[in-house]
């Protein structure tokens, strides 16, 4: 696994040590960066399910001047932690070991906003909505942020006014879209 462009290009990332981290394929993650380059500014950018970390580490790679990195297990955490550490840019990025609802608050409690979300949750969880809806009930998303969500069903957010999809690809057994927030 690499860093596929930006200042960090070619970089090799470690990999979690478990079977239940599903990393993001290099033909996802490079298809996920094409959809998401002409919307992309240098804000922050949050990795709520990081696992290896690859997605957060790649938008600074491209510009981004943080990344937040989130995941709950230790693995995860301890292979985050020695990836960024490749980067040598470690003030770039915050990592927490954290659930994502746990982490979602502890943002809104600070103030933080997000101008870039990835959301990668394991697929049995089937929570992008809830997430979403906390995200925007809990004014963490900056005006025209975008989210994108990498899943393997359908979702249903005609509910939310004030989020747009733009565009979504299917990859085999991935769906992968991208979301704007109106603000």
């Amino acid at each position: 696994m690499k860093v596929v462009s930006g200042k960090f290009r070619g970089l090799n990332l470690k990999a979690v040590p478990t079977n239940n981290t599903r990393p993001t394929s290099a033909k996802v993650k490079e298809a996920v960066f094409s959809m998401i380059s002409p919307y992309m500014v240098d804000g922050v950018a949050l990795d709520l399910f990081a696992g290896t970390g690859s997605l957060g580490i790649e938008a600074v790679s491209r510009g981004y001047e943080k990344a937040y990195l989130v995941d709950k297990a230790y693995k995860a955490i301890n292979t985050i932690k020695e990836n960024i550490e490749k980067t040598h840019a470690e003030s770039n990025f915050i990592v927490m070991k954290s659930s994502a609802t746990d982490a979602l608050q502890k943002f809104a409690n600070e103030g933080v906003k997000f101008d870039l979300v990835f959301l990668d949750p394991p697929y049995r969880m089937k929570i992008t909505e809830q997430i979403i809806k906390d995200m925007v009930e809990q004014e963490l998303l900056n005006p025209d942020a975008i989210i994108v969500d990498e899943t393997d069903y359908d979702i249903d957010l005609s509910d939310f006014e004030r989020i747009d999809l733009i565009k979504e690809k299917r990859y085999k057994d991935t769906k992968v879209a991208l979301y704007q927030f109106g603000g």
